[in-house]
């Protein structure tokens, strides 16, 4: 069907309360930056329910301009027409007509309670009109065409398809979180998942040469650069580590390196978040997919921070991991043969059940203080834009 309007709907914004109009606000700014390129081409109606976008001219691909931005929960291609009863029995034969498929069913929503016909009086005339003017059947269970009809204070709405989009939250609405990332499958939908909630991210990662080859930082932009279809900006912390890691192996016990190791990771990554003012750690750890994520391993690990770490794939299913790695285009860049620091210093026989007053003894073996700062005084900042 043609359309002339594209109605956006908030989903689970629309729970909000006082700061509804903030939230509102902060989605219309993400649809003004994804179609940027074609300002001249819509007007934008905020109202306390809905965005309307009434289209001057046609924008080419809006529908994958539109799914990808955080807070929307659908959208339908609508056609906007008065109200006229008479007006919309005649569109609606009309797209019925050219829709393809044998049955159908009309759904009116009475929005503006003055219109002088009720909802089930609007579908009882439509189907009438059909049936007698196609060979089309009503089928009101499982339809091959669902024409909704939406009648508010301005006009009629007129729609066969709804996209459902994205959800959450507005980008940068929830607050940030400082994103631990590997170059792996999993940190990447992570991030993806935060970023969907309205949590804007700023990343970390651990760069260990010359164990580790630079393709993992090839990797990682170009993961970070998929993900700024999301966040137009995003910016990236490469943090020397080979020295703190030469000096846990010298001095941790079989089965301790990487409970320590992540111990550190997550003591630079506070630090670095208590610098760039952001008040949360996040990460991909799934439980139990690997020794170090464990309860009691996450639970040692954990102890030397009171910032609050946010798992978002904790009880995830690695196969639906992939799925949306694959759907967000990570996946493909995260299976490049170049490893990280956790991959190339694993442990034959990882601790899944480390103890905290060994990992207390063991770091107590070196000074690690010097190293922590000098690794982040010496921390490499990208930053990857849309």
């Amino acid at each position: 069907m043609e359309y002339n309007t594209i109605i956006v709907r908030f989903g689970e914004m629309s729970t909000k309360g006082k700061n509804k109009r903030d939230f509102i606000n902060s989605l219309a700014r993400s649809i003004r930056h994804s179609l940027k390129d074609n300002e001249d081409d819509y007007e934008m109606i905020i109202r306390h329910d809905h965005i309307y976008l009434n289209l001057i001219n046609e924008i080419p691909d809006i529908v994958e301009k539109l799914k990808d931005i955080s807070g929307m929960y659908s959208f339908s291609l609508a056609l906007k027409i008065d109200q006229d009863l008479d007006n919309i029995l005649e569109t609606s034969l009309k797209i019925i007509r050219e829709e393809k498929g044998d049955t159908f069913k009309i759904r009116t929503r009475r929005i503006d309670k003055s219109y002088p016909f009720i909802s089930d009086e609007i579908n009882r005339k439509i189907a009438t009109i059909v049936l007698k003017n196609t060979q089309k059947r009503v089928d009101v269970h499982n339809p091959d065409i669902l024409l909704d009809i939406e009648i508010r204070e301005d006009a009629a709405y007129l729609f066969t398809e709804t996209v459902k989009g994205m959800g959450g939250y507005p980008s940068g609405t929830i607050g940030k979180s400082l994103m631990m990332l590997s170059g792996g499958i999993d940190s990447p939908v992570a991030a993806y998942l935060l970023l969907k909630r309205g949590v804007d991210i700023t990343c970390i990662h651990y760069a260990s040469p010359p164990y580790t080859n630079s393709g993992v930082i090839d990797k990682i932009e170009d993961i970070l650069h998929k993900l700024t279809k999301y966040q137009t900006k995003i910016k990236l912390y490469v943090i020397p580590f080979t020295k703190i890691q030469e000096k846990i192996y010298e001095i941790s016990p079989e089965g301790y390196p990487i409970t320590i190791m992540r111990r550190m990771m997550y003591r630079l990554a506070e630090r670095l978040a208590n610098r760039l003012r952001i008040n949360s750690i996040s990460n991909g750890e799934s439980i139990g997919q690997v020794a170090s994520q464990t309860i009691d391993s996450i639970n040692v690990i954990n102890e030397v921070t009171n910032m609050p770490v946010l798992r978002p794939l904790c009880i995830f299913d690695k196969v639906d991991i992939i799925k949306i790695s694959e759907k967000i285009g990570t996946y493909d860049i995260s299976i490049r043969p170049f490893e990280d620091c956790c991959t190339i210093f694993a442990p034959v026989r990882p601790k899944t059940s480390p103890k905290l007053e060994e990992c207390i003894e063991i770091e107590k073996k070196f000074d690690f203080e010097p190293l922590l700062e000098e690794a982040l005084k010496n921390a490499e900042l990208k930053i990857i834009k849309d």
